[in-house]
């Protein structure tokens, strides 16, 4: 008797087979849209971060531009490169990411997730919370993103919990990332100082610690209940879109694993540029 042919999820199914190397996960301080096309130290770090670990089979971005009611994870093949600012030189608006999607891996990730109703979407792409970081880490474009949206009308715990559910990909070899920054105040950059070198105000230094100190201690009811951390945390977090990346990447974190940080640098005084490892 012969064998029916597999379908094309079964195919990914086969693809996303358990590994038995788990990936790192990640939350990255993405910044300007400018580091998408500068060299500078951000842009190299990637750069090195892409070649340290292992190359995963595809990567899931949680990117803080992409804000909607309900989730939503992108399904088409082919991603659009979306230019998702203004007022930046043609060259950043000029560049094109034309990584794959992967529709199969996007009804798998929608069907591993039980805590919401996950909706594909054809019609996003890949915002520049996730182009201008995944570009410097993968710049041959052959590997395929996805992105998942941030459901806007949910609290922090509920964010985290979904990023529990997520954690299952990284055996799949699946490289999940926040893209986002954990202090992240524009309204209160020192727009004359983004060329000092690691200047930050005081808050935002001091967040910034209370921050790495609450992961390196693995106490992340306390990050998910961040504005009871200190005073400071409405500056550091006046609006929660580019903190909550960092949930989902706290979320898929097993218990023990030793926090990595990197880029750990402020810029213009109201922003944070760090960033985690974890695996």
């Amino acid at each position: 008797m012969g064998t029916l042919p597999l379908t094309r999820f079964q195919r990914l199914t086969e693809h996303l087979q358990q590994d038995d190397q788990l990936m790192p996960t990640l939350f990255i301080g993405h910044g300007s849209p400018m580091n998408g096309i500068e060299d500078n130290d951000f842009s190299r770090s990637w750069a090195v971060l892409g070649q340290k670990i292992p190359q995963p089979k595809a990567v899931l971005c949680i990117s803080a531009h992409w804000l909607t009611k309900g989730t939503s994870i992108t399904a088409m093949p082919s991603p659009r490169t979306i230019h998702d600012f203004g007022g930046f030189p043609q060259a950043l608006f000029d560049v094109q990411y034309p990584a794959p999607g992967q529709p199969e891996l996007a009804r798998e990730t929608a069907s591993t997730i039980h805590h919401t109703s996950v909706h594909l979407d054809h019609e996003w792409g890949l915002d520049h919370g996730t182009w201008t970081v995944v570009r410097h880490m993968y710049p041959d474009a052959d590997i395929p993103v996805l992105q998942l949206s941030i459901d806007y009308h949910q609290s922090p715990e509920w964010h985290y919990q979904l990023g529990q559910e997520l954690a299952a990909l990284r055996r799949k070899g699946v490289l999940i990332i926040g893209s986002g920054n954990m202090v992240h105040n524009l309204g209160m950059v020192a727009w004359d100082k983004l060329n000092e070198s690691e200047f930050g105000f005081d808050w935002a230094l001091e967040m910034d610690t209370i921050f790495k100190d609450r992961i390196t201690r693995e106490d992340h009811q306390a990050l998910v209940h961040y504005q009871d951390l200190h005073k400071a945390a409405k500056l550091a977090v006046p609006t929660p879109d580019h903190y909550y990346p960092l949930l989902y990447a706290l979320g898929t974190r097993l218990k023990g694993e030793e926090p990595r940080f990197f880029n750990d640098r402020a810029v213009g005084g109201s922003l944070t540029m760090t960033s985690v490892q974890f695996g």
